[in-house]
């Protein structure tokens, strides 16, 4: 297996996924000029996207697990090319939204199968290094999803105006479809039971009802549908969850693996990324308000604006696999601490306009990178690899409900403040906010490595105790 160029097609379906969550922003104003597109059907196309993929991502894992990752893999990325391409003719609102509503789920498939081919198929001694890239493909698909997109609307290829943020996948898919083929290989399915159903159908709609008011509450101030969407989301969750334990004791194959929850290090990381991503995506959100409305940017000026925040980002993530094999997970520390002093130094400067802005987000950029591809090397670290998929769906799905919540919680919090216009002092409140989300991260941290050390300081006494002569 050729790392380099293996790695580079897994990457490719992480890279479009982000991308495509992220493009559309620089876009809203086109789709309602062009297409005459309103409120509803321009939340839609941004947050229809994220609702299916969230809540498909589980179901995807599962079946990677069940079929083969390379199969689902392969199935994904046809999918999203051929969903991107509908994208791209969309004639009115309708049709782009239940094509953005394909493409997420297709992305649901295809996205989960990343993280679970790394860690089934790489040696343990490669797989920090594909992770690291596998952070840095993510964060630069989120920075050229509002740069590169900006600079396709303003060049208008060919004429096809904002279609071509979606084309764009077409040639890429046309490449990476055939290069899966033939260089990723096949990884044989523990078993070929029967789905999970009513489990997946559970899950979804349980995610489906919570993601939904969360993405679109927000806007529409809050009418009593979203609260009684959310609150319907509890009991369906806890039947389903209910399901999965009875179908487990049976002997099944439920669709969420219960077992992975009693691995003690994959809960801490997927609760310290949990709390990392509600931090980062209300990050992105509230400061592209405060440059666009606080400072009069355009949306291609905001989205350059952050440019070097992603490439001290993909710096890092490549430098922090080689620091966590020396200094361990006291590395993550350091990166929470200096996002903290990068969001300090927002919320002390932000009135002194763009230049300390941009030198705080080089410094949240510099952090993250040592944050995020560490969350999710440890978190995947004592999964089996037949559990690599739905591992990887489970964790994939909680930074999607995360950064919803986040941008909506903490949106809340800047909307509220900003209502007389001072975007200045909204940044401060919801930075305040952020780095409480990002000092629960360090704990977490933290404090999952001091129990890692004192497992590792017993397992030790207790060999050395066995030996003879000791």
């Amino acid at each position: 297996m050729k790392f380099g160029a293996t790695l580079a097609v897994l990457l490719s379906a992480w890279f479009m996924a982000q991308f495509d969550f992220f493009v559309v922003n620089v876009a809203a104003p086109s789709f309602e000029r062009e297409l005459e597109a309103g409120p509803a059907a321009l939340e839609l196309i941004v947050g229809g996207y994220a609702f299916t993929y969230a809540a498909g991502m589980i179901t995807g894992g599962r079946l990677g697990d069940r079929f083969g990752y390379r199969r689902l893999f392969i199935g994904g990325m046809v999918a999203f090319t051929v969903a991107s391409v509908l994208c791209g003719v969309a004639l009115n609102p309708s049709q782009l939204v239940a094509a953005r509503l394909l493409q997420g789920l297709a992305g649901a498939a295809m996205v989960p199968q990343v993280l679970a081919m790394i860690s089934a198929v790489f040696p343990a001694d490669e797989r920090p290094r594909a992770v690291g890239w596998y952070g840095v493909a993510g964060g630069l698909g989120s920075i050229a999803g509002q740069v590169l997109g900006g600079l396709l609307l303003t060049a208008d290829l060919f004429g096809l105006g904002w279609r071509v943020i979606f084309l764009v996948n077409l040639p890429v898919g046309l490449i990476v479809v055939p290069l899966a083929a033939k260089l990723l290989p096949r990884v044989e399915p523990a078993g070929r039971t029967r789905l999970d159903l009513l489990g997946a159908s559970g899950l979804a709609a349980g995610l489906a009802l919570l993601l939904v008011p969360l993405g679109l509450g927000n806007s529409a101030g809050w009418p009593a549908w979203t609260w009684v969407s959310m609150g319907l989301s509890v009991p369906v969750l806890a039947l389903t969850g209910r399901w999965q334990y009875v179908l487990g004791a049976r002997g099944g194959q439920p669709v969420l693996d219960l077992a992975l929850l009693r691995i003690r290090s994959y809960l801490a990381g997927v609760a310290a990324i949990t709390a990392f991503m509600a931090y980062f995506a209300s990050f992105m959100f509230t400061l592209t308000l405060l440059l666009q409305g606080g400072l009069r940017l355009t949306a291609f000026q905001a989205g350059l604006a952050f440019a070097p925040m992603g490439v001290l980002f993909s710096v890092t993530s490549l430098l922090g696999t080689r620091l966590v094999r020396r200094y361990g997970l006291a590395v993550v520390v350091a990166g929470g601490s200096v996002v903290t002093c990068g969001l300090l130094m927002l919320a002390v400067t932000a009135r002194a306009g763009l230049p300390w802005i941009m030198a705080s987000l080089m410094l949240v950029g510099a952090g993250n990178g040592l944050v995020v591809p560490q969350l999710i090397g440890a978190a995947l670290v004592e999964v089996e690899p037949h559990q690599a998929g739905i591992g990887s769906g489970f964790l994939s799905t909680a930074q999607q409900f995360a950064g919803s919540g986040g941008v909506a919680v903490i949106g809340a919090v800047f909307f509220a403040v900003a209502a007389g216009g001072d975007h200045v002092r909204a940044t401060r409140w919801s930075a305040a906010v952020d780095i409480g989300l990002v000092l629960v991260v360090i704990g977490v941290v933290a404090y999952n490595g001091r129990r890692a050390s004192r497992q590792a300081g017993r397992r030790g006494r207790s060999r050395t105790a066995g030996t003879p002569g000791a």
